[in-house]
């Protein structure tokens, strides 16, 4: 790992960090989801380090971030559907895919080649001050290899990619542990494309009933893909207890044999905030990591979404 590569999340670090993004470089940083692999999002070639460091597909969009709605607004197009949630969850966990204005600086890379972009207004307050110090809105999808377990401290940015950036920016743990929840539009109707930090019944209150997108077509977002948020491990779904070469991870005061417990008082909010720290934990323990039933309701709904994700065949590597 770099020398100096992690810097508390302090004044002398935040001027630096801004200096290193203008310049064409990446910055990782904390959101309240998870850690964000941040570039200046109107720098082509910056954006382009993202893809190169993750080794992210091209087909997949990054969430640009912002400060403001106002700020927001320079770069799409809002709905009514979509204001109003941006005005009651932002900031938050909480992205909006939107059509992009024809005259936003934003590289044509955040978007994948889409007419849409996907953005957000981060809670955490060293994500906005670095946004704000730097002068430009971010692109910055999870900090971590393409489809691995995302990262929800410093440490495991820097064990994933620490060779690949020019500085992390630590926040300590973040604290909800799930990315953002992606909403998009067709119409009339509002989509759910991920389940994320912000629970399915809290976006309904403002828009009503969400729709499905059509999972026979094109990825539309960020955090699509089949497989995804994966431990080396295999993963066992739905499971009561550990069988032969397994460990288990549980869920709730009666979990028994379990070697870790994503919440033992069967909090969901606990859960999400532990998962991708003890699939870490547990990676390599065992060929494969067990896990609990997790009630599919509120934030449970991102917590299954990640394990199905994880637990789904991995695509084949090519040289």
């Amino acid at each position: 790992m770099k020398q100096g590569l992690i810097r508390a999340g302090d004044d002398a670090a935040l001027v630096d960090a801004a200096q290193l993004l203008r310049a064409g470089k990446l910055v990782a940083f904390p959101t309240e989801t998870v850690y964000g692999l941040g570039a200046d999002a109107t720098n082509g070639e910056a954006v382009a380090a993202i893809f190169a460091a993750k080794d992210r597909p091209r087909i997949n969009p990054l969430i640009v971030h912002v400060t403001s709605l106002a700020e927001a607004e320079r770069h799409v197009v809002f709905s009514d559907a979509a204001r109003r949630l941006a005005e009651a969850f932002w900031p938050g966990p909480l992205t909006l895919v939107l059509p992009r204005k024809t005259d936003t600086p934003l590289s044509l890379l955040v978007s994948a080649g889409l007419e849409t972009v996907a953005i957000r207004l981060p809670a955490h307050p060293l994500a906005r001050a670095l946004i704000t110090a730097t002068g430009r809105p971010l692109a910055a999808p999870s900090a971590n290899p393409s489809g691995s377990v995302s990262p929800t401290t410093a440490q495991h940015v820097a064990e994933g990619l620490g060779e690949r950036l020019d500085m992390i920016l630590d926040g300590g743990a973040t604290t909800v542990g799930v990315e953002s929840t992606v909403i998009g539009f067709d119409g009339d109707c509002t989509l759910m494309l991920r389940p994320g930090g912000l629970p399915r019944a809290d976006i309904e209150a403002i828009v009503g009933p969400l729709s499905a997108p059509d999972h026979g077509g094109p990825i539309t977002s960020p955090g699509q893909l089949s497989s995804h948020y994966a431990p080396n491990s295999k993963m066992r779904l739905h499971a009561s207890g550990a069988e032969a070469g397994e460990v288990f991870l549980g869920f709730g005061p009666n979990a028994q044999g379990v070697a870790l417990n994503l919440s033992p008082r069967g909090d969901l909010s606990e859960a999400a905030a532990n998962l991708f720290a003890m699939l870490r934990a547990l990676d390599g323990k065992a060929a494969t990591i067990a896990v609990s039933d997790i009630p599919n309701e509120g934030l449970g709904e991102a917590i299954n979404d990640r394990l199905q994700r994880a637990a789904a065949p991995r695509p084949e590597k090519t040289s």
